[in-house]
């Protein structure tokens, strides 16, 4: 299930939010502080986040900035905050939509719908494909042209978060924080055993080393 995080320090606006999405399916966890935001951001694993940009403690724009050192993950700005300079600075931070408040429900869902289309693919429906590879999430299992590949839960999700981030360079510390979460305190370069092994098991040349920085799947040529 797809699960979003909205960041609102309004309550009525919060739970407005909250019961909508939960009726269109998604799952939700919430905060209503910036400093909030980053800890749930870190400790649950989700899959867009909704910012408004006035929250106490630290702002949208701080909380933006701190998940962009980490995560590709998309973000969508809902601010009463209208100005072009406003909108901008978002951009510049690499937010994926800026919606000024009050908006409309239904546009915000089609808007959530079209991100997550771009960012997940076919994950949105319980399974990942990508050239010979089919990954079943619910049943964490990996396909290659039809033949099952014992992976261990690192390696699934390693190659999950790489395919859902087809085209985008990410660090081994995104890889780590991503993957391992608060689960392991050590040197990054573990990152690179499992993929080494994880090409081993697959067999195929699909994930690319960019040196010095990360490793990367490339987006699926047209077909």
């Amino acid at each position: 299930m797809v699960k979003i995080l909205v960041v609102e320090d309004e309550y009525d606006i919060r739970e407005l939010l909250q019961n909508y999405l939960e009726n269109e399916g998604y799952q939700v966890v919430t905060a209503s502080d910036g400093e909030q935001a980053i800890e749930v951001f870190r400790s649950s694993h989700v899959d867009l986040i909704l910012l408004d940009i006035l929250l106490p403690r630290l702002n949208g724009y701080e909380v933006c900035k701190a998940i962009r050192e980490e995560s590709d993950i998309p973000i969508i700005m809902l601010t009463a905050l209208d100005s072009e300079e406003d909108q901008l600075k978002g951009f510049d931070l690499r937010i994926d939509d800026y919606i000024p408040k009050p908006f409309s429900m239904p546009v915000l869902l089609r808007k959530i719908g079209a991100i997550l289309r771009r960012t997940m693919g076919d994950s949105i429906s319980g399974r990942i494909t990508y050239k010979a590879l089919t990954l079943d999430l619910e049943g964490y299992k990996v396909y290659i042209s039809g033949q099952i590949v014992d992976l261990t839960q690192r390696e699934f999700d390693l190659l999950k978060v790489l395919l859902q981030n087809q085209g985008r360079v990410l660090s081994r510390q995104t890889l780590l924080n991503r993957v391992w979460s608060y689960d392991f305190y050590g040197d990054e370069r573990i990152v690179d055993t499992h993929i080494k092994n994880l090409r081993k098991k697959l067999g195929l040349d699909y994930i690319e080393t960019i040196r010095g920085v990360g490793y990367r799947i490339d987006y699926e040529a047209e077909k």
